[in-house]
């Protein structure tokens, strides 16, 4: 994918894995990067660290779940600021709570941000590349799109949506010259998992890492990208051994986790 000179808009921007990922596409030649999130004032600084690589960094404070507020905030950024050539979907918020423990605002929570926050923007930036017969949409699944882990059971679940949507919005668009990729980062050191019991010998990846992973599968024009070994490893072995995935993930899931607060990356 050309980068230089064009426009992207990257949601969940804030931190973690959206916040790296403006800064490599800043690096990579974007002329201008619209930053999607909550918290404005988070916003603001990671827009100051954009332009001091060069890009041009616009702030918009959104609720990506509330469609009428996301639809004018878009409608405003295209009139003002011209086309998306590369819309990048990173919010979401996960909880890890044992099944049997959750709530139904935790599952409501993950549903509103990882899904239909996911649609609302999705279909007011496709709708506009597919007028102009170009662009690419980056939908962050994670591995758990793959294979589902204990105690993130609705997390995974919204996760596994993704991974389809993303797949059928692909051959939908494909006619319209729009591009649709999945991104699916495994466990990443993020403000998100901070308070997470982790899977015994997981080795996280940096948001840095799945930042530069992105670039490297665009540059590719892979459809799906997956981040570091253990996630290729993941996959291979639940297509060639799938009978393996089940007791592996038992013997690396926290022995007993406590429900723990969400942190969205918004």
């Amino acid at each position: 994918m050309d980068f230089y000179g064009k426009t992207a808009l990257v949601t969940g921007a804030s931190r973690g894995i959206g916040r790296a990922i403006a800064h490599t596409l800043a690096r990579q030649g974007m002329q201008r990067i619209l930053l999607v999130a909550r918290n404005a004032q988070r916003l603001e600084t990671v827009a100051a660290e954009v332009r001091q690589l060069g890009a041009e960094a616009v702030v918009l404070p959104v609720d990506l779940t509330d469609p009428i507020q996301a639809n004018v905030v878009i409608a405003r950024a295209w009139q003002h600021h011209g086309p998306v050539h590369l819309l990048v979907n990173c919010a979401g918020v996960a909880h890890q709570t044992p099944f049997l423990q959750a709530k139904l605002p935790q599952v409501q929570s993950e549903i509103s941000t990882n899904l239909i926050g996911l649609y609302t923007v999705t279909r007011l930036v496709a709708r506009r590349m597919a007028v102009r017969q170009e662009g690419c949409i980056v939908n962050v699944s994670s591995l758990m799109g793959k294979v589902a882990a204990p105690t993130m059971a609705t997390y995974s679940a919204t996760k596994f949506a993704i991974v389809g949507f993303t797949q059928a919005l692909r051959s939908e668009l494909a006619p319209h010259r729009v591009k649709v990729v999945a991104l699916l980062p495994s466990l990443t050191d993020t403000d998100m998992v901070k308070g997470f019991d982790w899977f015994r010998g997981v080795q996280p990846s940096t948001p840095e890492q799945v930042a530069e992973a992105l670039v490297q599968g665009l540059n590719r024009g892979q459809a799906e990208i997956l981040v570091g070994w253990q996630s290729h490893a993941a996959v291979w072995t639940q297509r060639l051994a799938p009978w393996l995935i089940e007791p592996m993930l038992q013997l690396l899931a926290p022995a007993k986790p406590e429900p723990r607060r969400p942190v969205r990356s918004m």
